[in-house]
């Protein structure tokens, strides 16, 4: 059996590219992911595994090993930002309702798509005063707000009526367009790189481990949330053999954050409190032995998959890993040397050892339980 230890396994650039630019191809707010589920479910297909789905389309995907209990799980999240029809003004024009977390500022001049049962519409979302020749310096001075903004659909229609004939009705999805950019030097510059490129990341790190002589010594989980933008993520997607849980996410590269855009960042924290010790030191030790570059950070206004496991009563250890994101849910830009070194943490945490023996179990008396350091050293 391959371990952690022994030579790097090689990720294969080309798969995590290319498998990258088809996520972010496919229009995938939450509550409009059935066609990435499908893609995704497919992809785990070629790389041999069997998929399970929940009713709503959240994604297993269960690599055997010699011991079904204390079962890791890998979690990335499919579903992005976007916004849903709020209502049909008198102009034509749509107003909005954001879907996740994102500021109005960034869906300024953003192309869209808007799926309606009469099929797609196409559109581009403006200010409310739109034009320096029409408004002045007004254009400069409106306020920044989802009530600031409108949808112009690029159809003849410059009423509520003509826009309700489209077949255009409140509560329809709009997806933005993601702009994406492959640049030679390694960067990488879209909208929705949360978390697209965490999930082409997973795969090529599955794929990786599939094309090796690595056997886990624990059953590992591939898990793929659909609800994580709106905080619903792994809520009900872990079954009780799961004993830890690593979330692979976007981190938050700014003024007053350790993360940066290159390596894998692990964080401590988020808003929701303290990552698991014992296995956010794991994976400090995991970088170092495999030569992994990476940093350490806590994140202020951030929650991930990993605190919806828990708050729906998930009894794991959890830890988050992410690769650096510069303007994190804006026009996000990434480099390539991150999504490697978070792919090689994820072989080499499937590949390692188990050493709290003790979780195998679901409950257990206090033998073997674990300590932490609280002596003074002398």
């Amino acid at each position: 059996m391959t371990s952690s230890k022994d030579k790097p396994l090689p990720i294969d650039r080309q798969y995590l590219i290319e498998t990258l630019e088809k996520l972010l191809e496919i229009p995938s707010p939450t509550g409009f992911t059935d066609t990435i589920v499908r893609f995704v479910s497919a992809e785990l297909g070629k790389l041999g595994l069997t998929v399970e789905l929940t009713r709503r389309g959240a994604i297993r995907a269960v690599l055997p090993a010699p011991e079904e209990r204390g079962a890791r799980a890998i979690v990335s999240h499919l579903d992005t930002l976007g916004a849903q029809v709020r209502q049909l003004k008198a102009n034509g024009r749509l107003s909005l309702a954001p879907i996740g977390h994102w500021s109005a500022r960034f869906a300024e001049g953003a192309r869209a798509t808007i799926f309606s049962e009469a099929g797609p519409s196409r559109g581009t979302i403006l200010p409310l005063k739109a034009s320096g020749h029409a408004f002045n310096e007004e254009i400069d001075t409106q306020p920044v707000g989802w009530e600031h903004v409108e949808l112009r659909i690029d159809d003849i229609t410059s009423s509520f009526d003509e826009t309700a004939a489209l077949g255009i009705e409140v509560g329809d999805i709009v997806a933005i367009d993601p702009q994406t950019e492959f640049l030679e030097n390694g960067f990488i510059v879209s909208r929705h790189l949360d978390d697209n490129a965490g999930v082409a990341t997973t795969l090529a790190a599955l794929k990786a481990i599939r094309q090796s002589d690595i056997q886990p010594p624990v059953e590992v989980h591939w898990l793929f949330t659909i609800a994580e933008e709106v905080g619903v993520g792994a809520a009900s997607i872990l079954t009780p053999e799961v004993a830890s849980m690593l979330t692979i996410d976007n981190g938050t590269t700014a003024p007053g954050q350790s993360s940066r855009e290159f390596g894998v960042t692990i964080s401590m924290a988020d808003q929701t409190g303290p990552f698991d010790y014992h296995l956010t030191k794991k994976l400090k030790h995991l970088c170092i032995e495999n030569d992994i570059d990476y940093q350490k950070d806590v994140f202020r206004h951030y929650r991930s998959d990993s605190a919806s496991a828990l708050e729906a009563g998930a009894d794991v250890r959890t830890a988050l890993i992410t690769f650096g994101v510069d303007a994190s849910h804006g026009y996000e830009r990434i480099h390539y040397d991150a999504l490697e070194s978070v792919a090689r943490l994820i072989c080499a945490f499937a590949a390692s050892p188990v050493e709290i023996e003790r979780d195998l179990e679901e409950t257990s008396d206090i033998s073997g339980f674990t300590r932490q350091p609280t002596q003074t050293p002398t």
